[in-house]
């Protein structure tokens, strides 16, 4: 028995619509889940994406610190600025001597401009006993001190401690013996007090603490800072 084509059609099922809906849907849904499948492989497999949170986190506190940063720099560039101004108002115009007497060092100026620096001898700090009551302490004031005047070929005219310490009895106020000549160098300014800025003879204690409380300088930068500073300038000891 032979079936036609007509009649063959008789025996195929024609899928509804809703049916074909569903098939659609059902392929959709088999789509989606291998793409879901195939993110997930990539986000425990690829390191970046794993961390990519924590990545813009880190992103966001850098720009933030960044923006931190250019306000802190404008706030110091400010205060350097403002600072200058005050060192500017506070130096003086003519010549001024800046000693550092920790490290036994000078820095001439003249018109803001530093024109000479070298070592120096400053005070020793050592303590003289002279009894239970009174007593010597060999150190070199500091703060702005000023130049009092200005000596050529100064003579040292010995205080008391300089007979105590050595076991002497301590002569009168004008007696011959206090007067030692050629120990002080060429130049002296005076400080004021009894504190100087002369010559030495022991040009090998340079650079360290040896003295009772004066400065002392070699004879070529002592010539140069007698030369420089005139009466009233300022000496600024630290």
């Amino acid at each position: 028995m032979t079936i036609e084509k007509a009649d063959i059609s008789k025996f195929r099922k024609i899928p509804s619509l809703w049916e074909r809906i569903k098939l659609r849907l059902f392929f959709f849904g088999i789509m989606l889940a291998e793409v879901a499948l195939f993110c997930f492989w990539l986000f425990v497999t690829v390191p970046w994406l794993k961390n990519r949170p924590a990545l813009i986190s880190v992103r966001q506190e850098a720009v933030q610190a960044s923006a931190g940063h250019k306000s802190t720099e404008k706030e110091l560039r400010a205060d350097i600025v403002r600072l200058q101004k005050k060192l500017d108002r506070l130096t003086p115009g003519g010549a001024y001597i800046i000693v550092n007497t920790s490290h036994n060092s000078f820095k001439l100026y003249k018109n803001g401009k530093m024109i000479r620096s070298g070592l120096c001898s400053t005070g020793s700090y050592v303590k003289l006993e002279v009894s239970d009551s009174k007593h010597f302490v060999f150190e070199t004031p500091k703060g702005v001190l000023t130049v009092h005047g200005k000596i050529t070929d100064p003579v040292w005219h010995k205080p008391d401690w300089a007979f105590l310490e050595e076991g002497l009895p301590v002569p009168p106020a004008n007696d011959p013996s206090r007067y030692e000549y050629g120990v002080l160098g060429d130049y002296a300014l005076s400080l004021g007090k009894g504190y100087l800025i002369h010559g030495t003879l022991y040009k090998r204690f340079l650079g360290m603490p040896v003295t009772h409380g004066c400065i002392r300088m070699n004879d070529e930068d002592l010539e140069a800072v007698y030369n420089t500073l005139p009466i009233g300038a300022k000496v600024f000891i630290y």
